[in-house]
């Protein structure tokens, strides 16, 4: 298969910068109410969420890690909450952003496998990168955001996993699936986001033969002169 390279992730950790440390004392309009210092937030949360969860974290602790003052993330979020609402929406957002640039640069009739292998490469560079600590926090507190939050990121999850329907559809297609869509769809992000628990990425796998291992564990290799054909599997609609 051809080596089709992701454009790295978006990291949120290179959107914003915390702002120098400074003394007490009312924070000054420039430290509260820049977009660098909301953005700051959001990567310092997410780092404070993922190490110790959304129960032990204060915002204090929060503010604390990157010289702020304790009432300095008040002016951005109502509460801490939706603190966590904006990591995640503003995690898929980048995720979306780096998932278009890779498809863009698909060579026009790609094979639905080299589609599918530049897929699963930018969602490892989206888990793996320095500064993406957003999808660990999506998964582990998802239940931590409220129905309407969640909905919201619901639609956002859906547009970013709509090529990767299609891609697995034409595998389907052309019998290189054992199982439906849907559940190959599942599975696939399941094997994508167990890496965080084993791979190691200063070990001798990278992540793009690390992303060709997880598409082969689903995908099998074309048959000459057999034609496409639908496996019968019981269909899921469960995400």
């Amino acid at each position: 298969m051809k080596n089709t390279s992701a454009v790295p992730a978006a990291s949120l950790a290179d959107e914003g910068k915390a702002p120098p440390r400074r003394g007490r004392g009312r924070p000054r309009k420039s430290e509260a109410g820049d977009n660098s210092s909301r953005n700051a937030l959001i990567v310092a949360a997410a780092r404070q969420f993922r190490a110790k969860g959304f129960d032990a974290t204060t915002t204090r602790d929060i503010a604390h890690s990157i010289g702020m003052q304790s009432g300095s993330p008040f002016y951005h979020f109502k509460s801490k909450n939706d603190l966590l609402f904006a990591i995640i929406e503003e995690g898929m957002l980048a995720a979306q952003r780096s998932q278009d640039a890779v498809l863009a640069e698909m060579p026009e009739g790609a094979a639905a496998s080299e589609i599918l292998y530049a897929l699963a490469l930018n969602h490892l560079c989206v888990l793996w990168l320095p500064g993406n600590d957003f999808v660990p926090v999506m998964l582990h507190e998802w239940r931590s955001i409220t129905p309407g939050q969640r909905k919201k990121i619901q639609v956002l999850k859906d547009a970013y996993e709509e090529p990767w329907r299609r891609v697995l559809e034409a595998l389907q297609e052309q019998g290189r699936l054992g199982t439906s869509t849907s559940l190959a769809r599942l599975m696939l992000f399941g094997i994508l986001h167990g890496t965080m628990r084993w791979f190691d990425p200063k070990g001798r796998l990278g992540l793009e033969q690390l992303a060709q291992e997880c598409v082969n564990a689903l995908v099998a290799r074309p048959q000459a002169g057999k034609a496409g054909r639908k496996p019968a599997a019981a269909s899921s609609k469960g995400r």
